[in-house]
């Protein structure tokens, strides 16, 4: 792991533990919960959750879980539009372990890890790509993911558009069964794409279990959208309660979140992804 990403995971864990001490001097330091922690989760969505309970979210549950001195019980719901709406408001799970740490739909506890978006492509066929200035981008077919039932662009969908990048730009919709990341990947194998620009974590993930070598190069866009975003856990807005228990938790098991995290590979470190790795 880089200095940076060492001088971030102290930050972190610094923000964590001032966060879990204002909460105790203020109502006492929550320890346990009552009864299972209920998380709110996609049963079909790598690499963050999955049924199997192999996703990173899904670990990072079970150590908190074991931290609250209880266990994880599951509420599956697809993580596509109307997610909160259909479990948290619902009120049939309490914890949704990824979501933005500026969240206005639910309240958050600090962040505990950061990512962004990465140009994903063949370094036999796209050598050296790493700058959405790159005057390569006019000519190259590149895919982006579009969010939400209006396909709404992402981040780097903005970036490109701002530079007059649209035309040989293609938009891949979170329809179907297939995750978007996936098809992508698939989409880099056969040429229909020449760079994708994706989720690290996903890309990471479907670039790993590839039969060819896949760049994965940190997407930064300097003048306009962020290009990382904080991930934290979300609770129902008002209950400070188990977000002040979770923020202990979390600050008491950093260490061990941070093995998971980096297990997965989320660091903030250039990829290259090769066959057969992870």
């Amino acid at each position: 792991m880089s200095s940076r990403c060492r001088e971030e995971g102290r930050a972190r864990l610094g923000a964590l533990m001032l966060a879990a001490a204002s909460a105790a001097a203020i109502a006492g330091l929550p320890g346990t919960v009552s009864g299972p922690l209920r998380v709110c989760a996609d049963p079909a969505n790598p690499p963050f959750s999955m049924v199997d309970e192999t996703g990173f979210e899904n670990r990072i549950a079970s150590v908190i879980a074991a931290e609250l001195g209880t266990d994880v019980r599951y509420y599956w719901w697809p993580q596509r539009r109307g997610f909160v709406r259909n479990t948290l408001d619902a009120n049939v799970c309490d914890v949704i372990v990824g979501v933005p740490a500026r969240s206005d739909a639910v309240l958050t506890t600090p962040a505990y890890y950061r990512a962004g978006y990465v140009f994903a492509y063949r370094p036999g066929r796209v050598p050296d790509l790493r700058s959405f200035d790159d005057p390569r981008l006019r000519t190259l077919r590149v895919g982006v993911p579009l969010v939400g039932n209006d396909m709404a662009a992402t981040p780097p969908g903005h970036a490109l558009a701002r530079r007059g990048l649209t035309d040989n730009v293609i938009g891949y919709a979170p329809l179907g069964t297939t995750v978007t990341a996936e098809r992508m990947i698939e989409a880099l194998a056969d040429g229909t794409l020449d760079v994708a620009l994706l989720w690290a974590p996903q890309a990471s993930y479907y670039a790993r279990r590839q039969d060819f070598e896949v760049a994965l190069v940190p997407a930064r866009d300097e003048d306009g959208d962020p290009s990382e975003f904080g991930m934290a856990m979300g609770v129902r807005s008002g209950d400070v309660a188990l977000r002040d228990t979770l923020t202990s938790a979390m600050a008491r098991a950093a260490p061990r979140i941070d093995a998971v995290l980096r297990e997965y590979g989320l660091d903030d470190r250039p990829l290259r992804a090769a066959a057969g790795a992870m």
